[in-house]
């Protein structure tokens, strides 16, 4: 079927690029854009993903959950520390 489409500057550059990239005619271009398009209807839509949420235990003494970066470098460091422990 033949027929004229209207189509903004930006959106016929980038076609034209595509075409020229893929070494395609931008007739081409436009017809499989256009089946993509379509066909993503058609695409079952994915559920929602659901997270159960678990305990991670009591917090320890002396821990400010505030300071959570603070903390994490100590443990850090501390682990860094264990292993060069253990290379003597």
């Amino acid at each position: 079927m033949r027929t004229t489409l209207t189509l903004d500057d930006s959106l016929a550059n980038q076609l034209k690029k595509l075409a020229h990239h893929e070494g395609k005619s931008f007739k081409e271009i436009v017809h499989q854009t256009l089946l993509i398009g379509l066909q993503h209807d058609k695409i079952p839509q994915q559920q929602d993903y659901q997270l159960t949420a678990v305990s991670l235990g009591e917090l320890r003494s002396g821990v400010n959950l505030e300071k959570s970066l603070q903390l994490a470098d100590e443990l850090e460091d501390a682990a860094i520390l264990q292993k060069l422990e253990q290379r003597k």
